[in-house]
């Protein structure tokens, strides 16, 4: 298993060919951070299905409403948490490379809930 230098900010996500170590960053998002630390400490990660994957670009999932594996998933993508939206935390010159998490979100840069997005390759222009 991978060296976990802050457990208090790290999500592992257990997936049937192996363990994804996802390490928040709380200085750089810390809205986005803690919401997920939520979610996933409340189980409703759990089961998610990755709905949306793109070969060579990123994976998402997060879609705790429609998303659950082994249902019906034909709106997953579409759904969110009870919780409300968080306001956009573009205030860093991190740019997303291969290995970094992401929450996605609608049109409305103040539109992200439960979503997340993991980069496969490099992605500047998101």
């Amino acid at each position: 298993m991978a060296d976990i230098t802050d457990p208090e900010n790290t999500i592992i996500m257990t997936l049937k060919d192996g363990d994804v170590i996802i390490q928040l960053l709380p200085d750089v998002a810390p809205a986005h951070t803690a919401r997920m630390k939520e979610l996933a400490r409340a189980g409703a990660y759990d089961n998610v299905a990755f709905h949306r994957v793109i070969d060579g670009f990123m994976a998402q999932t997060g879609d705790v409403r429609y998303g659950k594996a082994g249902g019906d998933l034909s709106a997953a993508g579409t759904g969110d948490s009870d919780l409300p939206n968080i306001p956009a935390e573009f205030t860093t010159d991190l740019s997303f490379q291969r290995g970094v998490v992401g929450m996605a979100r609608a049109n409305d840069p103040d539109s992200a809930n439960s979503q997340f997005f993991i980069m496969f390759a490099p992605g500047e222009f998101l």
